[in-house]
């Protein structure tokens, strides 16, 4: 033992790992797994690093439903966002391995175990078994001492029975993640690999979701609709959709949160079908035949008269502002098409 390893990390070294270590998970075997943690030291400079043990990796793939991370390279680790440090400075390791776990776990780098590939797709295809592995491990983790403020909750589930659920999704529709997906598989590509990209594609368009809902305060840019329940903000009756129409998106443009909008269920679909649209300028412009409708039925004047409708987008104070290439897009192609 060399004085950075625990015999947990001495066992887990010289065992091969399956997936069934991870997806068949006990509370007694995550309580072990986290004391051997608390009890590692950090390696001395030149050493390496002891191998991920189960109950790292999990929460390395809980962790990648809000950092991406692809945004950090090795020279930029340090400046990776919650919880990456908390999870590092637990673990007793640099940013950098965190995100390389991560990177793993996704596929996108080679060196990763197939077995790990193997539970992320599993686990992130399944949002039910992802919440109530999440649960167990944090939990076990507080059974041994680790409190939040060392481990944060940062999917907020730990006191929440309710379902996980990856925002975002109802912009996607089958037939178009079926066609991305196989434009990014080759021919001899296998099953798991395919499952493993469409885990990607839906969890890049949930954190895509996620950042808009912050970047506009879980509020409608069109009406100012937010609702809380218990003092916190609540995305279940608002969308987060894209400006480009996600089908028509590269990939870039699919992850830029300046090509999405938070809506309330009604100006979605409105701004979605080309009812209505915003200028450059960031006004708000509706279709003549839906504005006189407004002037004359009560029910239309209810959701598109001014008010509710404002006559910019209401954006909270340092918002990012979505991008008139977007805007422009959509006018020209969604709104201008049905005038």
């Amino acid at each position: 033992m060399t004085g950075t390893e625990t015999s947990l990390d001495i066992e887990f070294g010289e065992l091969m790992l399956t997936a069934a270590d991870y997806l068949e998970i006990t509370s007694s075997a995550a309580r072990k797994q986290w004391r051997s943690i608390i009890e590692r030291s950090k390696p001395s400079e030149g050493r390496r690093q002891v191998a991920f043990i189960p109950v790292e990796t999990l929460t390395c793939l809980a962790a990648s439903l809000v950092v991406d991370h692809r945004r950090y390279g090795g020279s930029t680790s340090h400046k990776a966002v919650e919880p990456v440090p908390s999870l590092a400075e637990l673990f007793k390791r640099p940013n950098s391995s965190v995100l390389a776990k991560m990177a793993n776990l996704d596929g996108s780098r080679t060196n990763g175990a197939r077995h790990e590939m193997e539970v992320a797709a599993r686990l992130l295809n399944d949002e039910n078994e992802l919440a109530s592995t999440y649960r167990l491990v944090i939990q076990a983790a507080r059974d041994v001492g680790i409190t939040a403020g060392a481990l944060p909750d940062f999917l907020a589930l730990e006191d929440d029975d309710s379902p996980m659920t990856f925002l975002g999704q109802e912009e996607i529709k089958p037939g178009d993640l079926a066609g991305v997906v196989r434009q990014r598989l080759s021919d001899t590509i296998d099953q798991l690999t395919e499952k493993m990209l469409t885990a990607t594609i839906r969890v890049g368009q949930h954190r895509f979701a996620r950042d808009v809902l912050r970047n506009h305060d879980h509020q409608c840019v069109f009406c100012g609709l937010a609702v809380a329940f218990d003092g916190r903000r609540t995305p279940r009756l608002l969308l987060a959709s894209h400006i480009k129409p996600w089908r028509d998106c590269d990939s870039r443009e699919r992850l830029d949160i300046a090509n999405g909008l938070t809506a309330c269920p009604t100006h979605d679909v409105a701004f979605d079908t080309g009812l209505i649209t915003v200028t450059p300028e960031l006004r708000i412009e509706v279709r003549p035949d839906l504005a006189a409708a407004a002037a004359t039925n009560s029910g239309v004047s209810a959701a598109f008269g001014r008010p509710p409708l404002a006559e910019h987008l209401l954006l909270p104070a340092g918002a990012l502002r979505p991008q008139p290439v977007y805007l422009e897009w959509h006018r020209t192609r969604i709104y201008g098409g049905n005038a």
